[in-house]
C-alpha cells in the first residue's frame, strides 16, 4: 500500500487536524512503515514551481509550523 499526501497543501484551520499529519505521527517508529518526505529538490518540474515550494516553506517556518 502507498499513501501520498503534501501536508503543504492542508487548508484545515489548524495543520495538527489533518488526518495525514496525524498518520505519520500514529506510524513514527514503526520499522514495517516507511515514510519518504520530499523537499523542493526533489521537484522535477519547471524551476517556479521550486521557487514556489521554498516560498510557502519560509512562511511555514516563520510561522513556526
Amino acid at each position: 500500500m502507498v499513501v501520498t499526501g503534501d501536508i503543504s497543501q492542508i487548508d484545515l484551520p489548524r495543520r495538527e487536524d489533518s488526518g495525514l499529519v496525524q498518520a505519520l505521527r500514529v506510524v513514527d517508529g514503526l520499522d514495517a512503515i516507511g515514510v519518504i518526505r520530499l523537499n523542493r529538490s526533489d521537484v522535477v518540474r519547471h524551476p517556479l514551481v521550486s521557487d514556489i515550494i521554498q516560498a510557502y516553506e519560509n512562511i511555514d517556518s516563520r510561522d513556526g509550523t
